[in-house]
């Protein structure tokens, strides 16, 4: 079981828009970056509008951040992409004369629902400044290694 990667390509969306502040961020550009359809970075970019991380304006490419990188948490992108799912699913129909089906529900919806604010807290604890910081790290020790 894995996070869809959709949101990791909706962090590197907008750690790409505040890489760039101001320079070519089309989703044709961005697509590129992320190795991905131009229509998927416009799916999650109109999401990440919607959670208000992002600005665009209609009729004009390009997007840009809403607000400082700083501001802006993991777990901020992580609501925005997935708000409607969860990472843990509970089966629909265990058998409800069964002594285990009878509990298995209310029972692993309390444990997941923990495990979910785990991970929303843990997340919460990163910024997309520090992603990009990291981003910026690791392109410098791939570029000293390479000369």
């Amino acid at each position: 079981m894995a996070i869809p990667s959709r949101y990791a390509v909706a962090i590197h969306i907008l750690t790409f828009l505040e890489n760039e502040n101001g320079g070519d961020t089309t989703s044709d550009t961005i697509a590129k970056s992320v190795g991905t359809n131009p229509a998927i970075v416009r799916t999650l970019t109109g999401k990440l509008r919607k959670a208000g991380l992002v600005l665009t304006r209609q009729g004009v490419p390009g997007a840009s951040l809403a607000k400082p990188a700083a501001e802006i948490r993991l777990s901020d992108i992580y609501r925005a992409i997935e708000a409607s799912e969860c990472l843990f699913i509970v089966h629909d129909h265990p058998k409800q004369d069964c002594s285990v089906g009878m509990g298995i529900l209310p029972t692993l919806e309390r444990m997941f629902g923990e495990a979910q604010a785990a991970l929303e807290s843990k997340l919460g604890e990163f910024s997309l400044e520090d992603v990009l910081e990291q981003v910026r790290g690791e392109c410098r020790k791939k570029l000293t290694l390479s000369t």
